[in-house]
């Protein structure tokens, strides 16, 4: 079983990163501090999270997206994470869960649900026919090469907490 790495026991590289979360959050969660164990991972990663601000989908789209992917890849860790970060954008706490199942009334929401099931659970292929219908609720090219993206950015992180197993540290989401 995988320990949580205090700031002594890492990297200058990924002291660096835990002293800016800190600055920025006022902690580190548990799986940052968790890949910290590689500076490097740890380093391009947030990196890589924060060059996504600039992406097709807005904070409060990507944080439905990350609950999305999460729920899929079965990441208790993240999904009480960006539960807490959504409802900070503004999704209510139901909400949330419509998203995860797939049941949330915007049609959007659901074709963006079937794209993400479809990656995860075809290790990346979407059938035309469900491509189609993401271009005709008004997304383009850029916008789907960015949720390949985010799928990618949370699927990492979903994938170090099944690794590790390493505790939680925000409220557990509810399940569905």
């Amino acid at each position: 079983m995988f320990k949580v790495p205090g700031y002594d026991e890492v990297s200058p590289a990924a002291q660096e990163v835990f002293s800016q979360l800190t600055k920025t959050s006022g902690k580190v969660p548990n799986l940052y501090a968790t890949i910290g164990y590689s500076g490097n991972a740890l380093s391009s990663y947030m990196a890589y999270v924060h060059a996504q601000v600039k992406n097709s989908f807005h904070g409060k789209e990507r944080e439905a997206i990350y609950l999305i992917v999460s729920q899929f890849n079965g990441c208790e860790y993240c999904l009480a994470s960006h539960t807490q970060s959504a409802m900070k954008f503004g999704w209510k706490e139901e909400e949330t869960l419509q998203l995860r199942a797939g049941t949330f009334p915007d049609a959007k929401w659901k074709i963006i649900y079937n794209v993400i099931q479809s990656v995860i659970e075809n290790r990346g292929a979407v059938q035309q026919a469900l491509q189609d219908l993401f271009f005709q609720s008004g997304y383009n090219e850029t916008a789907l090469i960015d949720l390949m993206v985010l799928i990618n950015v949370m699927s990492f992180t979903n994938y170090v907490f099944r690794l590790t197993a390493i505790p939680i540290d925000f409220p557990a989401a509810k399940s569905l």
